[in-house]
């Protein structure tokens, strides 16, 4: 059986909201995985190699925008991997290195990689706090609902009404007047999401691994669809309070 080769992108500084359960879910549920952990000093694996999945998780202000150099010079490879179809996760404030740039409060901009056409606003005065309730589509015509919160000092901005990842039902998108979340450019996905949303949201777990193609049976999954049904109710009652 081939190799799964999943590549994590620096897990030593880009792992704030306990964000490598995500990754931990896929070893304990791939049969034959190879995990990359790429520490902020080495070459990207997916320079030279032809890997299945990258991840990239939230970071500090200041962080992103080492990540961003680190990463302005493979932006072309970046482009021809989602071209190519690889399955890409960026969570939190992770996916806005893809955009345009990144403003600050006084106005300068911070350069991203350009790959999607939106751009970013930082307010480090004001923390966003929420819990979400959206939805994705996983197959033709069949639906599930995704879960999880939200904390940041950034909103993104801009259209992205043809590749976003979800459709809200509660809470907010990429800022407060968007109901679409995050993107999704191919398998490409980035969403404010934060921590174990795989371990949080089982079906998107098992569709993730559909799009790796390998069994989509995932660890414990019993045991994580009953937690993911019990929340669900909780994010669907009406008289649960978001903020």
């Amino acid at each position: 059986m081939q190799m799964t080769k999943i590549e994590v992108l620096y897990p030593e500084t880009c792992n704030l909201f306990g964000d490598m359960f995500n990754i931990k879910l896929l070893e304990q549920s791939i049969k034959d995985v190879e995990i990359i952990n790429t520490k902020f000093t080495d070459e990207p694996a997916f320079v030279t190699q032809n890997i299945d999945m990258l991840y990239l998780a939230p970071m500090t202000e200041r962080t992103q925008e080492e990540v961003i150099k680190k990463l302005e010079p493979y932006k072309a490879r970046l482009e021809e991997l989602i071209n190519k179809n690889t399955v890409m996760l960026f969570t939190g404030n992770a996916f806005e290195i893809l955009g345009k740039y990144i403003e600050n409060e006084d106005g300068t901009k911070v350069k991203g990689l350009g790959i999607m056409d939106l751009y970013s606003k930082r307010d480090m005065m004001h923390r966003y706090s929420k819990m979400y309730l959206g939805e994705m589509e996983i197959e033709k015509g069949k639906k599930t609902k995704i879960l999880g919160f939200k904390a940041q000092f950034s909103m993104t901005y801009g259209d992205n009404q043809e590749y976003y990842a979800f459709e809200t039902i509660r809470g907010d998108g990429i800022n407060k007047e968007n109901k679409f979340e995050g993107i999704r450019l191919n398998n490409c996905f980035g969403t404010y999401i934060l921590g174990p949303i795989l371990v949080n949201n089982p079906f998107f777990a098992k569709y993730i691994l559909r799009l790796l193609n390998v069994k989509d049976t995932i660890a414990f999954e019993d045991i994580a669809i009953e937690n993911y049904q019990r929340r669900l109710e909780e994010f669907e009652n009406p008289a649960t309070k978001y903020e």
